[in-house]
């Protein structure tokens, strides 16, 4: 693994573990394995690593979510498949990352918050029209506002609320929401996949 892919991994691993207030250009270079100028080549400061981490990290999410709406047979597998990953994603994140992003490196927030724009909302609304088309989801819903609706609360529970107080309850608290939304949109039909679905992959996801 090249040096910069190093950096990358590691600081977006302890971003999100630990958050980004506490963490450190040594910490960093430690957990990569490198020097201290290996990284100062590549950085000139810790705002850097977490704007260009950022981005690595989201690439890497959203590619993984749009591999698993292209493998799927229907709408609703490939939802579930999502709700899956992002189980597994939530068992090491830290409930305050995203606040911390937000508060302290504005920029990458920006940043996460553009691509969820240009990408996440895409994929979301497309899998809600294809979801109509095979009747799993309910004639008539604004794909492109429930789409929003979905990113914004699955964003909710990295803010400093009432719902979330450690890594336990965030996986908890994510998956219930996840699964309010799916059954506001689903038919009968697509209830009935769902729990097919749902047994297959995310009652198989190892719980903490």
């Amino acid at each position: 693994m090249e040096p910069l892919e190093k950096i990358l991994t590691a600081s977006a691993e302890m971003f999100s573990q630990y958050g980004f207030k506490t963490i450190t250009m040594d910490d960093i270079a430690r957990r990569a394995g490198i020097s201290k100028k290996t990284l100062y080549l590549h950085f000139a400061n810790k705002e850097e690593v977490v704007n260009e981490s950022v981005v690595w990290y989201k690439n890497n999410t959203t590619a993984s979510c749009a591999q698993a709406l292209t493998e799927a047979d229907n709408a609703i597998e490939a939802m579930v498949k999502i709700l899956a990953f992002f189980d597994s994603m939530h068992k090491r994140i830290n409930p305050m990352a995203l606040f911390e992003m937000q508060r302290y490196y504005p920029e990458a927030y920006r940043t996460f918050r553009n691509m969820l724009e240009e990408r996440d909302v895409v994929m979301m609304r497309e899998n809600i029209q294809q979801g109509m088309k095979e009747g799993l989801y309910r004639e008539g819903v604004n794909a492109d506002l429930m789409a929003r609706y979905r990113l914004e609360t699955s964003l909710l529970i990295f803010q400093p609320n009432l719902m979330v107080n450690d890594r336990n309850s965030l996986i908890t608290v994510a998956l219930e929401i996840g699964e309010h939304f799916m059954y506001g949109l689903m038919t009968a039909k697509g209830e009935q996949l769902y729990q097919e679905y749902k047994s297959k992959y995310i009652n198989q996801v190892p719980k903490i």
